[in-house]
């Protein structure tokens, strides 16, 4: 193996490596492989790590994406592998960067060139680095580039095919925050204010969600493993259950009072504006109840929720040029005027939603979305959406299938957990689209308990298709499903205000700062 150049070069990007030292294999947490960790900054303040294996390297070069507001680096996990033997032999030249700032909040927005590191250009400015180092590490550069991320890491990872579609050949997004604008204005403030109805204490706490799931699977006729499998296709009415007069809600005989229906009602139908138009295209779907604890709702009445935490930065300091410490959830309207406000203030900067993915498609890039049908940061409706405006503009399902698909998880929360199988391993399915065309017909899903022992498999298949038991065998065994159209999700449309008035699939978007109507044939 070749040493590191600690005066390595990249035209247009200036950075320098901190230190580069060998790790034995004995010593190794990932996998019993030797490594070079090589770690360094990219002007002003982009942290970066980059692992390369000493053996067992298959010439590929992975890059990982964050979660949250970032401000770390992780290089030690891919969110849509869950330890595979791909990214634990050494096989992947690995790194990551911590988008440019190191701490967890927002207030490293208020500084405009961090703003737009965190944005749209860390990934692309650590790609680069990476491939030259890759190239003077081992004498060649890497036959094959991959990017693979979950929820911020997601938005990386669809900014990544949007707006520099050759620097990856293969793509994974999981439960992707590409609207961050409005997912993290309207959406979680929204349910915030629903559960914290009027400004009043909490009309649901975790205490409920139990009891509340248990009436939602039983509304969706759902199957007697608990799975909604199609929950789109659901559309139960919290008011079905309300408690009559005089009526207390107990566990055997649970009913809700009004501001519970009020509140659920808001909760499954979205943020929306005085006109009724969705302000973030997505809302809960039914049957992720019991994910909801601690994110949509408190442990107690008054306790707080962590959509609270999501909305305070982002309107605190990073969607105004300002920054506004004063404000928090509450101040949010859910207006037209309001949400222009918003979306003019930050110009696009946070946004990864042009569906025009032309430029990625004819460099031959793949793309595998995932999402979690029970997630509760991320609304899967959103990535329903986002991916049939996609098929609006590259030409239709089939022409969209040929290099880029979406799967669907029932019951799994955000990037796993939950109550569905949530382990995939999408990483090798991108490696054999890219590398011997095979793209995937479905991704083998798997639930594992505390002690690593696999119990429950199950396929999820190409949206819009839903893997149902037609065999009548366990339903814990991926052999007994199928894939079965589903109308609801081939069906989906939605009216939102970011894409002129009629959803994605109208293909008008918020970019860089301006409505624009994407090249492709509407």
């Amino acid at each position: 193996m070749a040493s590191l150049d600690l005066a390595a070069a990249v035209p247009g990007v200036p950075f320098e490596i901190t230190s580069a030292a060998e790790v034995a294999a004995a010593d190794n947490t990932l996998g019993n492989w030797a490594y070079c960790n090589v770690q360094g900054v990219i002007a002003p303040q982009i942290h970066f790590q980059l692992r390369l294996p000493q053996t067992g390297w298959q010439a590929d070069y992975l890059q990982l994406g964050c979660g949250g507001l970032c401000g770390n680096v992780n290089t030690g996990n891919a969110a849509a592998s869950y330890g595979c033997v791909p990214l634990t032999d050494g096989a992947f030249a690995v790194g990551s960067s911590d988008e440019g700032h190191y701490q967890g909040g927002g207030l490293f927005s208020t500084d405009p060139t961090l703003r737009a590191d965190f944005g749209y250009k860390s990934d692309h400015l650590l790609a680069q680095v990476a491939k030259v180092l890759v190239k003077q590490y081992y004498g060649r550069p890497p036959t094959h580039s991959y990017f693979d991320g979950c929820s911020q890491g997601g938005h990386q990872a669809l900014t990544e095919a949007q707006r520099y579609p050759t620097d990856f050949d293969g793509i994974v997004a999981g439960a992707p925050a590409n609207n961050f604008t409005a997912l993290n204005t309207f959406s979680h403030a929204w349910t915030a204010q629903s559960v914290f109805l009027n400004g009043g204490p909490a009309t649901i706490t975790t205490a409920d969600l139990a009891t509340l799931h248990a009436a939602v699977l039983k509304g969706c006729d759902a199957p007697a493993d608990g799975i909604v499998a199609d929950p789109l296709a659901c559309d139960w009415d919290p008011a079905s259950i309300k408690c009559e007069a005089g009526q207390a809600s107990t566990a055997s005989d649970f009913c809700l009072t009004a501001d519970q229906v009020t509140t659920l009602r808001r909760i499954y139908s979205g943020p929306t504006d005085e006109h009724g138009e969705l302000l973030y295209p997505g809302y809960q779907l039914r049957g992720s109840e019991l994910n909801w604890a601690g994110i949509i709702v408190p442990t107690t009445a008054t306790g707080t929720t962590g959509d609270m935490s999501f909305v305070r930065e982002t309107v605190r300091y990073q969607v105004f040029d300002e920054p506004h410490p004063e404000l928090t959830y509450r101040d949010v309207k859910f207006t037209s005027a309001y949400f222009k406000k918003i979306m003019q203030s930050n110009e696009g900067m946070y946004d990864a939603t042009d569906p025009d993915l032309t430029a990625f498609k004819k460099a031959g890039g793949k793309l595998i979305l995932w999402h979690g049908l029970g997630d509760q940061h991320i609304p899967a409706v959103g990535t329903m959406a986002y991916y049939k405006a996609v098929q609006k503009v590259m030409g239709g399902a089939a022409a969209t299938s040929s290099f880029a698909r979406l799967f669907l998880l029932p019951g799994v929360a955000h990037c796993g957990g939950g109550q569905g199988p949530d382990k995939l391993d999408a990483l090798t399915a991108i490696v054999d689209w890219v590398t011997e065309g095979q793209a995937p017909d479905s991704l083998l899903t798997t639930a594992v308990d505390s002690t690593g022992k696999t119990t429950a498999t199950r396929p999820t298949y190409p949206f819009p298709y839903v893997a149902t038991n037609t065999t009548g065998e366990p339903a814990d065994e991926a052999s007994s499903y199928t894939p079965v159209l589903s109308t609801a999700e081939a069906n989906l449309t939605l009216n939102w205000l970011g894409s002129f008035r009629s959803g994605y699939e109208t293909v008008g978007n918020w970019v860089h700062g301006k409505w624009v109507v994407s090249k492709g044939k509407a």
